[in-house]
């Protein structure tokens, strides 16, 4: 399995970034099926030219409307779409993160709800073509990790549905200060829009690493042409690459801040089986973490607060996992921030034979190694010995760690 580097020179956007994957080898029809699997086969045409900027050749993407309704879509319309639509949970997963952070970030902008914000030129068709093409693509292609390198923003006015407004625009700005990325400033004094901001939330969303690796190898590239002229090459690269293991890049971006929903109700009329049973569903569903304890509500009763942290697009999901299988009659709901280090699964090899543990890297660089709970437990059964004495065991056999995935 290959890596991927994005490398954006000078800015990204999502027409570059699609045509530069279509040069790289990803097929039309792949690009095409989750927009077909929507409804949307319609409503566009979509065609890929060769094309040059500044002599250095390229494919540049061409989006044509037939839509003739002028539909604006709303973030609740889109979600819509995408919850409803036949696709597998991986891609549908990174096409709503892609969007719901599009939404934030106008939310924030024009200090109103996420829910309520109505997309302009993100709704547009070509822009939806382009977010779920580009999210398609890296889903096709399944890559170890994404790298980029910094974007550049550029300067002056860019003219849309709100008027004109100041390069870079406002959800840039707040995408990148929401997901703390660097930016880099030489091509500041070149008019234009050299960062889109669909560029900037696939970006945001899709790398791993915005920082390219110290060492790696091409395998092969394509280039997608931007439709803006400049006194240089307006182009997106993507690479299929080999990487090679650098913990100075995995420092650089840990921790790393990522959206969760938390749900939460007070329950007073049911019984603690029945309230056990509903929180083990709740992780086999895939909640991040569930937890709950005995409180005292109304007419003196003894009820019970549960709270689910789980991944934001299980969001309306998990809302009717809370009426078919609770007694509640109402479910609180907000969007939260969190940071988390990076961590990973493996085993150690240990005179106990293989032992499943995770291993959690600290912002230095240090790396934490835990075995799995229920792993110490089984071993103190069988060996009959104490927690401490299996513990060392383990921590003395770390150098035989043996991962089971990359860090996440």
């Amino acid at each position: 399995m290959e890596d991927v580097l994005i490398e954006c020179s000078p800015g990204i956007s999502g027409d570059m970034l699609l045509g530069a994957f279509y040069d790289l080898g990803v097929p039309k029809k792949v690009i095409e099926k989750p927009l077909i699997d929507l409804g949307l086969k319609d409503l566009y045409h979509l065609e890929f030219k060769e094309s040059k900027s500044c002599s250095i050749r390229g494919v540049r993407t061409k989006v044509a409307n037939i839509d003739c309704s002028s539909v604006k879509r709303t973030w609740r319309s889109i979600k819509e779409l995408i919850s409803n639509g036949n696709l597998e949970d991986k891609l549908k997963k990174i096409i709503y993160e892609v969007f719901e952070s599009l939404a934030i970030a106008e939310g924030k902008v024009h200090g109103i709800r996420s829910e309520d914000i109505h997309f302009h030129e993100i709704g547009a068709i070509d822009s939806l073509v382009d977010i779920i093409g580009v999210c398609a693509a890296i889903n096709y292609l399944n890559p170890k990790k994404v790298y980029c390198n910094e974007p550049m923003l550029g300067r002056g006015f860019v003219q849309t549905e709100h008027g004109k407004l100041s390069v870079p625009p406002p959800a840039v700005i707040e995408l990148i200060r929401k997901k703390n990325i660097k930016v880099l400033s030489p091509f500041d004094s070149i008019e234009g829009e050299i960062s889109t901001p669909t560029g900037i939330a696939l970006m945001s969303n899709l790398v791993d690493y915005l920082q390219p690796p110290s060492k790696y190898s091409i395998n092969s590239y394509g280039v997608g042409i931007g439709n803006l002229e400049f006194p240089f090459p307006n182009l997106v690269r993507v690479y299929k690459i080999t990487a090679f293991e650098d913990s100075s890049t995995n420092q650089q971006i840990n921790p790393k801040c990522e959206e969760v929903s938390v749900q939460e109700a007070w329950i007073d009329d049911q019984t603690p089986e029945d309230i056990a049973n509903f929180v083990e569903k709740l992780r086999i569903e895939g909640a991040y973490d569930v937890s709950y304890q005995a409180i005292n509500m109304k007419k003196n009763r003894i009820g019970f607060s549960i709270q689910v942290i789980l991944p934001t697009y299980k969001k309306k999901y998990f809302r009717r996992l809370w009426f078919d299988y609770s007694n509640t009659i109402g479910v609180r709901e907000r969007t939260q921030s969190r940071w988390v280090l990076l961590r990973r699964r493996g085993e150690c090899s240990t005179a106990f034979g293989n032992i499943k543990v995770k291993q959690t890297m600290r912002p230095d660089g240090s790396i934490m190694m835990k075995p799995e709970n229920d792993e110490v437990l089984r071993l103190k059964l069988d060996h009959k010995k104490s927690t401490a004495e299996i513990r060392k065991i383990i921590k003395d056999s770390s150098n035989r760690f043996k991962a089971f995935e990359n860090w996440k």
